[in-house]
């Protein structure tokens, strides 16, 4: 089996576990906003917002895939840089469960502000509504106490290392220069706007894709066992003993 074939399978199956877990979270329910009904989680708890934040990283790693199979490289990093914080999110609930930490202020903080809706008034205009997010370091201050000296790094070293992704491809979401350069080349030089399938740079970000699906399956594995699900957790574990084969 060719990866491409490896890739879309997982996608399937990631699929299917994010639907396993929602059916342990109490269903969205209908409310009416404006002239509308609108679906929302109302219970607002951190397994639901685990369940939220899973769908759109399996529909954010499908779009990544989707665009470097279509030579869009600088794109597909876009995404990438959203799902290392979504990947982030859900292993910052998942520890939070799993440790009992879930109702500490730092959690409870994420947790109003990720629920929070987006206006506080009918004309958005006029809306005072303030989104209090966590500061992205002390999420990754967090799980690098649970998580990385389990990996044999000291949790400084685990801040480091998400720091430097993070930097790495904010540069693709800012659009700075230096990656910018990246779509420039060829015989004559010139910018490459309509994709880079087949060039150097092409080829180095589909080796990157294959570290996305990877944590995509590690990171669902976390949630399950936060879900105390071990049939499902099990069924990761092989999926993602599997999938490192495909590196060997």
């Amino acid at each position: 089996m060719n990866l491409d074939q490896v890739y879309e399978e997982d996608l399937i199956f990631m699929e299917q576990c994010v639907n396993s877990l929602n059916e342990q979270v109490p269903p969205p329910r209908p409310i009416q906003y404006k002239e509308l009904f609108v679906f929302r989680h109302v219970e607002k708890s951190p397994y639901q917002a685990i369940v939220q934040k899973l769908a759109r990283m399996v529909s954010t790693l499908h779009a990544a895939y989707l665009l470097l199979n279509h030579g869009f490289v600088q794109e597909q990093a876009t995404l990438e840089r959203v799902l290392d914080e979504i990947q982030e999110d859900v292993c910052f609930l998942s520890y939070g469960i799993i440790s009992g930490d879930v109702e500490d202020s730092l959690h409870k903080t994420y947790l109003d502000a990720f629920f929070q809706e987006e206006f506080d008034s009918e004309d958005p205009m006029n809306s005072t509504q303030r989104r209090p997010m966590v500061p992205r370091k002390k999420v990754r201050a967090y799980i690098a106490r649970k998580d990385m000296k389990r990996a044999g790094l000291e949790p400084t070293e685990g801040v480091l290392l998400s720091r430097l992704l993070s930097k790495t491809y904010s540069g693709y979401v800012h659009a700075a220069s230096p990656h910018i350069m990246d779509m420039y080349g060829g015989n004559p030089p010139r910018f490459h706007m309509k994709g880079m399938g087949g060039t150097k740079v092409h080829r180095t970000h589909k080796e990157e894709i294959w570290n996305y699906f990877y944590r995509g399956l590690t990171t669902l594995s976390f949630a399950a066992e936060a879900f105390s699900n071990s049939g499902l957790s099990g069924e990761i574990s092989t999926r993602v003993k599997e999938f490192k084969k495909t590196r060997e």
